[in-house]
């Protein structure tokens, strides 16, 4: 992954971008990042809100639920600092006892035809933990960019508001909707991209209920069936 976080419109590119969640996404669910990520949450809600235990987790996935993000809530109506929430929380997951290399995700991505498609990491955690994450499954090489929600940077924001959607195109360097591909974990963030005109795969790892009704078009059990979702994607000697 090239060194900045963005990318300079390139008028001689005209690639479309294949746009890919990084958290329970590129590693799976079943590693438990989200609930101990959910238990830090919670405890900084207990100690920095003077909130009851059982308020401080009522509070969070409120805000969860409302804004894609519990952290924007906390900065819409607390005025925490987001930087200091991203030491206590983020930062202090012990991902190195976690996320190991996963040499499917590495094929996978080494498929990818990067003379039609552009692979971009889109993200709604900061930028220190999405290259952390990367680091740790070795996949750096397979990105050209990224795009993350700047906690540095007010107003927040973050997937699945339509903002953010246009913040990534922007970055990644396209302006057709209809050129992006994405893949996710979240709901929310699916059926948004889903209706702005992105080419979209819900990831519902195995073991998760799925939804009721499909926030996409494509709903997915493993990475590996982007190889028949989006077959134009990968090399033709592995579609």
């Amino acid at each position: 992954m090239e060194k900045q976080e963005t990318a300079t419109n390139d008028v001689q590119d005209t690639r479309q971008v294949f746009f890919f969640d990084i958290d329970n996404c590129l590693y799976p669910k079943s590693a438990k990042v989200y609930d101990l990520m959910a238990g830090l949450i919670d405890q900084y809600f207990a100690k920095h809100l003077s909130l009851p235990w059982e308020d401080a987790v009522r509070l969070h996935k409120e805000y969860y639920q409302n804004y894609g993000l519990a952290i924007e809530g906390l900065v819409r109506h607390h005025e925490i600092d987001p930087l200091e929430y991203n030491t206590q929380v983020d930062d202090a997951l012990p991902l190195d006892d976690i996320i190991k290399p996963n040499a499917s995700l590495k094929k996978l991505l080494a498929d990818i035809d990067t003379t039609k498609v552009k692979p971009w990491l889109f993200t709604n955690a900061y930028i220190n933990h999405a290259k952390r994450v990367i680091r740790l499954l070795e996949i750096e090489e397979f990105f050209e960019g990224i795009t993350f929600c700047d906690y540095s940077d007010m107003p927040l924001v973050c997937k699945p508001h339509p903002n953010m959607f246009s913040k990534a195109m922007k970055q990644a360097g396209i302006d057709r909707y209809e050129d992006c591909f994405f893949v996710d974990d979240s709901y929310i963030n699916c059926k948004q991209a889903h209706e702005l005109g992105w080419s979209t795969a819900h990831l519902v790892e195995e073991g998760v209920e799925p939804p009721r009704a499909q926030a996409a078009k494509y709903q997915i059990r493993h990475l590996e069936e982007l190889r028949t979702v989006f077959p134009q994607v990968f090399k033709s000697e592995t579609s």
